[in-house]
Order: C-alpha cells, then structure tokens, then sequence
C-alpha cells in the first residue's frame, strides 16, 4: 500500500471532516485527497514518475501536506529539506538526492534560485502562493488548478518514499532511505501502544516542523491514519497555542522539550492563560526531556508527558514510556510493539542491567539503507541490526535510560564521561538553566570535558560555584576543565543542543575564562 492511501481510505470514511485546520480555514479530507489528487497528476505532466526525487522546502502549510502525498500518490520519492538551510546546504542535499522537481515557498526561492544553475537533475522549481511567480519558475497553484486522475501507480513495500536527509553535525548529511513499509509500520507500531492511539475523534497540536521526520510521521501519518483532525501551526507562541488548545479543543499535544518549558514557564508566571482540561495525550520527543519539566508539567496541568526515542533511521519510533503503566522521570521508556531492542558493548556483547551500551534496533520501521552511501550502509547494520550510536543502559523494570550519542563520548585519561551525565549535574544548581559539555583536545588528558552554560533569568553562575557544586556529584575526572557561561545556546529546530556549534567555539559572548 502507498501511504496516500492511507489519506484515501480516511477521506472515503469521513469526507466532510477536517483534516487539516489552518489559521481557522478547516480543509476536510475530501478537499485534502481532491488537492492530492491534482499534485500527482501535475507532478506526472511535468514528467515526475516512479522513483523520481521530489524536493519539497516549506514550512507548515496545507500545501506541503498535499505535496508531500500527492507526490508519493505519483509514485515519486520526496526529500523534505529544513527551510532554514542556506543556499550551499541547500544545493549539497539537491545535488545528492537527484532532485528532479523542487517544490519551495516564495520565502525559501532565493535560496533555491541561488544555486538552480548547478543542478544538472533539476528541472523545475514550483512555487507555493503564486501566481504571479518568477521567471524559471511555475506557479503550484497554477499547475493544480487543472483537474485530471493522478497516475496509476502500483507501489510495493520496498517502495522508496522518502528520503530525510539527517542533520548532519559530524559530516555532511546523509539521506535515509524510508520506504512506504517502513513508514506503514512505525505508524502500526505506534498504534499498538494504547496511549499513543489515535481515534477519529481527536486534534491533534501540529507545532512541530513536518519536514522533520517526528511531525512527518509520528503526528500527521498518525493523525491522517486515524482521520483526526490535526491543528497545523505555522510558527510556535506559547500563549497563542494554548489559546488554540483551547479553541479548538485540542486533545494531543505533541512537542519537543522547549516547547514544553515555554507552557510551563507561561503558566507559573502571574499571567492567566487557557488550561488543558480537554488535552488527554501529551508526547515529548526529539530531544532529552528534563525530568524537573515532566514533574512540574504534571503537577501543574495534571497530565503526564509520554517522553519517547527515535530517530530518522526508524521512520522515527523506537520507544516510549507510554509502554509501560506510567512515565520514568528521565527515561525514555520501553520498545513499542514490534521493535526489537539491544544494548551491547564494544565488543557486541549484550550488557548488563545498569550498565551503559549502544542501542541496536531491528524491526520492520527500520531503514534499507543511506542514499547513494553503500560503504555508510555497511557500517551501521549488524547482522540485521541497525547501530544507532546512542548509548543507554536498561533499569530493572526494562526502561531505557538515554546516555549519550556514542560519537559524543569524551575519553579523559582513557576513563569514558558521557556529556549528558555531566549536564544533568551541572543542571541541578538552583542558578542554572541549561548546560551543554562537549570534549576538547587537551596534552595531558587526551580530552577534557568543557561546558557551556545558561544562568537562570536574572541569576549568574561562576566556574568556581559550578566545581563546587559538582563535589557531590561526579568524579574528578568528569569535572569540567574549561567552564563557559553564556546568554543561549544553539538549538536545532527540534530543540536538540546543536554540539558541533559548541565544538568549532561558534558562540561569541562567553564570559567565563577556564578556571
């Protein structure tokens, strides 16, 4: 099955309701699966068939829904890109995918336009809200606007559908290959977890960027899957979502961390602000969530944060602590039905209870492989067994406790120091906010442990006070060597602390000296 067929099959069963709310216009399933329909016969005039990359740069709007499954109805291959890439990153993911068509916002066009030229595969560039448009470009709407039958296409499981490109923080970005099976069976897998199943009857809070994989298929396949209704956000305000929670009675509240502690930190300050009487789910994912967030979440709305792990590879779930009776502070849960999960050490055998190993993953959501990178390919399956670089360790109930990225690790003086254990201290100090550690060469150590820390509104912190702090709670060698404190840190889209920034001494304005 094509996963647009998965928006047909809702369509046909609930034509009038809305799939999509948009800046308060509804567009029903029926209005959806029509729109759909016109994509993948305009896809298919301009040449567009089987196997053909389809290169979609927009943000959340109704039309990157209705070009992400016609193009897949027309049996091409999408590779959804982050609008906030430049014109180089940009051309490197074109260039690689192959990209026959580029479907952009008039925002991202210059972006597009400045390096069309030097993509030989490139053959046009549509663009949403015209017409008019510019010249080498045609207009969506115009192309759509013509009603024809999309192609007949047969698809198979093994069928390519998507390509996520990933984020690319220690080498240029890599292209995981998803097919319609892989994403098919994620959103079954994600469907036999009884919290996280979605009805007919719910709408869902759709915040989160869709050219990311979490709100790809997590939240709209699933909502799509389900015939919810999904409430598409074009930009994230605090305030302006939970007065949308409100309206429209929003009953799954997906997000990312910050997101999180932005409705905290709005609700225990004086002002007055909608509740969530009518939110039943709330799913974190993307980036680690702090488990001071997930106690004050619940304690002030009363509802718990299922906190999940996944990654682009795995179309995107892997786990979640809605698999078991009830969320772990700090966890990131147990395997959703139909994964198959192992922690293993450096020589691939399994570890023990309590101690850390990499995460291996197989089951069917797993990816074939990256794009045009057989030797990448080659390095990260075992026997089946996909190795995902993330390091956690297995308490005694089964949950998964995330470490570190394996890359990540810091090695001083041959003892390994996992940066998140080191964060989560430095984070217990009444005077900080954030803290990211990354290593650092050093001619005594091999590497050295440096952290870039974010006081408290209105608070400061100094290196002395934090290694003071940390008596009590890491080994000596685990101790920072060079201490950074600084106004923000920089943050992926999805929330993720983006380390290679840290790495390369990216932020100006540090005003902490090593101690």
């Amino acid at each position: 099955m094509n996963v647009a067929d998965l928006l047909r099959d809702s369509a046909e069963d609930f034509p009038s309701k809305p799939a999509l709310v948009f800046r308060g216009r509804p567009i029903t399933y029926r209005d959806l699966d029509d729109r759909v329909d016109r994509t993948a016969a305009a896809l298919a005039r301009l040449g567009v068939g089987p196997g053909d990359r389809v290169a979609l740069l927009a943000g959340n709007v109704p039309e990157f829904v209705s070009t992400l499954y016609g193009a897949m109805r027309a049996g091409a291959v999408v590779c959804p890109l982050n609008y906030a890439l430049t014109a180089e990153e940009v051309g490197y993911i074109l260039a690689d995918a192959g990209a026959k068509v580029a479907v952009t916002e008039m925002a991202s066009l210059p972006t597009l336009l400045a390096v069309s030229d030097r993509l030989a595969d490139l053959q046009t560039v549509m663009v949403i809200g015209g017409p008019p448009v510019p010249s080498r470009t045609i207009s969506l709407e115009e192309a759509v606007a013509t009603v024809a039958a999309p192609p007949d296409v047969a698809t198979d499981d093994a069928d390519l559908a998507l390509i996520a490109y990933t984020a690319g923080t220690t080498a240029a970005p890599r292209g995981a290959m998803l097919s319609h099976g892989n994403l098919r069976a994620n959103l079954k897998q994600m469907s036999g977890v009884r919290d996280l199943a979605m009805t007919s009857k719910d709408v869902v809070l759709l915040a989160l960027p869709l050219f990311h994989i979490y709100a790809l298929n997590a939240i709209l396949g699933l909502a799509v899957k389900s015939g919810a209704s999904a409430i598409l956000i074009d930009r994230f305000d605090a305030r302006e979502t939970l007065e949308l929670v409100a309206e429209h009675h929003i009953t799954a509240l997906f997000g990312a961390p910050p997101m999180f502690s932005a409705w905290l930190a709005l609700a225990q300050s004086n002002e007055r602000i909608p509740e969530l009487a009518s939110v039943r789910l709330a799913v974190s994912g993307a980036a680690p969530l702090s488990p001071k967030v997930l106690s004050a979440f619940r304690e002030r709305f009363g509802i718990d944060i299922w906190e999940g792990y996944g990654l682009s590879e795995c179309a995107p779930a892997v786990t979640s602590n809605a698999v078991g009776a009830k969320p772990k502070p700090g966890s990131i849960g147990l395997p959703i039905p139909g994964v198959e999960v192992r922690l293993v050490g450096e020589h691939g055998d399994e570890v023990e209870d309590g101690d850390p190993g990499e995460i291996l993953v197989r089951g069917p959501n797993v990816f074939g492989g990256y794009w045009r990178r057989p030797d990448a390919s080659a390095e990260v399956f075992d026997d089946g067994w996909l190795r995902t670089g993330d390091v956690a360790y297995r308490d005694e109930d089964g949950y998964l406790f995330l470490v570190d990225r394996k890359k990540d690790l810091i090695i001083v003086s041959g003892f390994n120091v996992y940066p998140k254990e080191v964060e989560q201290a430095i984070e217990q100090h009444p005077s900080v906010a954030e803290a990211a550690v990354v290593g650092i060469p050093d001619e005594r150590t091999g590497e050295a442990v440096q952290a870039w820390i974010v006081p408290r509104q209105k608070g400061s912190v100094t290196a002395e006070q934090i290694i003071d702090f940390l008596h009590g709670y890491l080994a000596r060698f685990k101790w920072p060597k060079d201490i950074r404190v600084v106004q923000e840190l920089p943050h992926h889209v999805t929330g993720k602390v983006l380390r290679r920034a840290l790495r390369r001494g990216e932020l100006l304005g540090a005003d902490e000296a090593p101690p």
